[in-house]
């Protein structure tokens, strides 16, 4: 029986698994180790995937319940203000300058100070890749209030980045040149 459970979840999975991969990266960033979080998300998964209704919309699943766990796990261990180890050094790996480093620890900051809904639309959309259609159905909400949230979303980042920028360049700068 179990051999069985297992090819229906993974013939199932296998769709989902590279956005749900993007997802969990994006939301972890700063927060978590992806890793841990897309096995905790797995493992319950599989675990009840006999109660889960709709297996077609599995994916959606898995991301309202990854987003529910990083919530919670940030809740309890309070924000960090560093990048993670693991980040720098993929991003090291992948000869990605210093300064724009720098540059995504201050976007995914940042991010945090937006409202759940925006950040959640934002992440989904700008980072993950989803279409507007697939947010909709993942956070069930309309199309219109999707856009609406990606719109403000963007606002908001674009004037707390600016707000920022004005305090944060000459600092960038020296930081810039102390890291190269």
């Amino acid at each position: 029986m179990s051999k069985i459970k297992q090819s229906k979840f993974l013939k199932v999975y296998q769709s989902c698994h590279e956005p749900f991969l993007r997802y969990c990266s994006a939301l972890t960033y700063g927060k978590m180790d992806c890793e841990d979080l897309v096995q905790d998300v797995l493992l319950a998964a599989y675990t009840h995937y006999e109660k889960i209704e709709n297996k077609d919309q599995l994916l959606h699943y898995l991301l309202r319940a990854a987003r529910n766990r990083s919530v919670s796990k940030f809740r309890k261990q309070k924000y960090k203000a560093t990048l993670l180890e693991k980040h720098t050094k993929r991003l090291v790996a992948q000869e990605v300058p210093a300064d724009t480093i720098l540059e995504i620890q201050l976007l995914y900051k940042t991010l945090d100070q937006l409202p759940e809904k925006q950040k959640d639309a934002l992440i989904l959309f700008e980072i993950s890749g989803f279409s507007m259609k697939e947010i909709a159905a993942i956070q069930n909400k309309s199309e219109g209030a999707v856009k609406t949230n990606i719109s403000r979303g963007r606002q908001k980042l674009k004037a707390l980045l600016t707000a920022k920028n004005e305090w944060f360049a000459p600092i960038f700068g020296t930081i810039k040149s102390i890291t190269l």
